[in-house]
């Protein structure tokens, strides 16, 4: 793709808003991934693209988890281990679908995830006692096999699965739970990643600019009045899903919300 001005600063900007979002609250990718559908015009592309994002994310905050002493490697590999099974199955199938039905999909997963977001339901768990039996570490693997296919496929709003199952599954404080959250994604995006590149669904401009734009949002994010911040950001995340997610979704009718109101 040819070097365009706009194009880099309404991704840069993105990406700080992603960055951001995911810092004192969820779903970064929610804005992330339809603004590079918008900016490439090819929905595989852009579920590629925003992995590069993804990936140097989650490294950084691994790297920071382990500096304030909060991570449970030998957990989280175990958990890992059935999710990058998950996502090799779920990036295959994203790497053949066509852009119409994956648009659809995607419209859909946004307003789900959108009403998830907002409801939080992580926050009705945090009574539970922690439950790290056997039986419950099975059902977690099999749990995270299935959010890994579903990670692979289209990663907005994973991070919400994850932490959800995990306060459902064991009970662990959202510290631990966001410890093992990170290495999860890190260990199946390393391999849906791999994927796109070999299919040649990657567009390493525009996902080096988003990334940046990620790593500045959080560590804004991490500095800011979280309160204040969450509540302007969630603002911005309701318009950004609705008005993307309707787009999207009258793609296959030739019809684009965003061109009509002069953003595109």
């Amino acid at each position: 793709m040819e070097f365009n001005l706009l194009h880099t600063i309404l991704l840069f900007g993105t990406g700080i808003a992603a960055g951001f979002l995911n810092t004192v609250a969820a779903g970064g990718s929610l804005l992330a991934l339809p603004m590079l559908i918008f900016l490439t015009s090819d929905s595989t592309l852009a579920n590629g693209t925003n992995r590069i994002a993804i990936f140097f994310q989650n490294v950084s905050a691994i790297i920071g988890f382990r500096r304030k002493g909060v991570s449970n490697f030998r957990y989280g590999i175990l958990l890992a281990v059935p999710a990058v099974i998950g996502a090799v199955i779920g990036a295959i199938i994203a790497t053949d679908i066509e852009d119409a039905a994956f648009n659809l999909i995607l419209a859909a997963v946004m307003i789900t995830m959108l009403i998830l977001t907002l409801i939080n339901p992580t926050e009705r768990l945090k009574d539970r006692i922690e439950n790290s039996g056997k039986r419950s570490t099975i059902i977690a693997m099999g749990v995270f096999f299935l959010i890994g296919i579903y990670g692979g496929f289209i990663q907005a709003g994973v991070g919400l699965l994850i932490i959800t199952a995990l306060r459902l599954l064991t009970g662990m404080d959202l510290v631990r739970t966001n410890a093992i959250k990170v290495l999860v994604i890190f260990f199946y995006t390393v391999v849906a990643l791999g994927i796109f590149i070999m299919e040649k669904q990657v567009d390493w401009a525009l996902g080096v600019t988003l990334a940046i734009g990620n790593a500045t949002g959080a560590w804004i994010g991490s500095h800011w009045a979280v309160e204040k911040g969450e509540k302007w950001i969630k603002v911005v995340l309701v318009v950004a899903v609705l008005v993307f997610s309707v787009n999207l979704a009258l793609k296959p009718f030739n019809l684009d919300i965003i061109s009509v109101l002069g953003l595109g």
